[in-house]
């Protein structure tokens, strides 16, 4: 597919990204088959800076000597996302879309300061059980490599007859052995303190009005967080060189609430895990996390 480039220097204001999800908020019923938009949104030179990774450490868990956060580029291309969804050119209100899942691929280790060149672009539709599907791409280089990419899955329900490829199973995971191994207490304002990180100030985590305007009874906590904080809790000491992570976000976590972290009490470099309700009979997400072993 060809792309038209544009390049987004400075980064968009919280206040921008809120009047376009704003104006956002309603678009004329969709005749036929939804276009792929073609735009490729790239940032230039975004530093991956100590004060933001500290703010994000912080937010999800991670420890310093654990180095980049392997989630944390994420943060860094979500608004460019945002520009995506809320372009009039998106065929579906942005406000309603459900992130569905997240597949994030690191190639190189990552450094405080580096600058990358950000790249996001919507890459396919896919066709889902329960409405039409969107697969963001995201791509990070350094020095002209690639050095992160992740991709996100978005859903909008109820849309009949969706186009592009079926979705695929999801993550399977081994029941045998599972264990509950950390419990997280999660305060009211979780959702407020991740978007002030994250710049993700959907209502449906911020507020219970808002919430509750799009059928929760509370606000529910950030998917993105949900996994920070797993991988926080896996990720090992002294950074990460080669790495992936893989989650399906299912069960919203309301908040305030208690979840737990079920995984399987294995040594090595992969890890497959769940964040369920503390009883451990509603799952919140499913992940896989792989990381090669540095050999220094």
């Amino acid at each position: 597919m060809d792309y038209v480039t544009q390049i987004i220097d400075p980064a968009p204001s919280r206040t921008q990204l809120l009047l376009d999800g704003m104006r956002a908020l309603r678009k004329p019923k969709l005749d036929g088959a939804p276009s792929l938009p073609t735009a490729r949104l790239v940032r230039s030179a975004v530093e991956l800076s100590p004060a933001g990774i500290a703010a994000y450490a912080r937010a999800c868990g991670f420890r310093r000597e654990q180095g980049v956060p392997l989630s944390y580029p994420h943060i860094l291309a979500f608004p460019l996302h945002l520009m995506l969804l809320t372009r009039p050119s998106f065929p579906y209100p942005a406000s309603g879309m459900v992130h569905l899942a997240n597949r994030i691929r690191q190639h190189q280790r990552l450094h405080e300061g580096q600058a990358l060149r950000l790249e996001v672009y919507c890459e396919r539709w896919v066709a889902h059980p329960k409405g039409q599907a969107l697969s963001i791409a995201t791509r990070a280089y350094g020095a002209d490599a690639l050095v992160w990419e992740s991709d996100s899955l978005y859903l909008r329900r109820d849309v009949d007859n969706p186009v592009g490829e079926p979705w695929s199973d999801p993550l399977p995971l081994q029941e045998d052995g599972l264990l509950r191994t950390q419990r997280w207490v999660l305060p009211a304002d979780l959702g407020r303190r991740f978007a002030k990180v994250s710049g993700d100030f959907n209502p449906i985590h911020t507020s219970v009005i808002g919430a509750r305007l799009f059928g929760f009874r509370r606000a529910i906590a950030h998917g993105m967080w949900t996994l920070g904080r797993a991988l926080a809790a896996q990720q090992p000491p002294g950074g990460l060189d080669q790495a992936q992570a893989h989650c399906d976000f299912k069960l919203p976590i309301f908040l305030p609430g208690q979840v737990a972290l079920w995984n399987h009490p294995v040594t090595g470099p992969r890890r497959e895990f769940e964040v369920r309700n503390f009883a451990g009979d509603k799952p919140h997400m499913r992940g896989l996390f792989i990381w090669k072993e540095s050999q220094a």
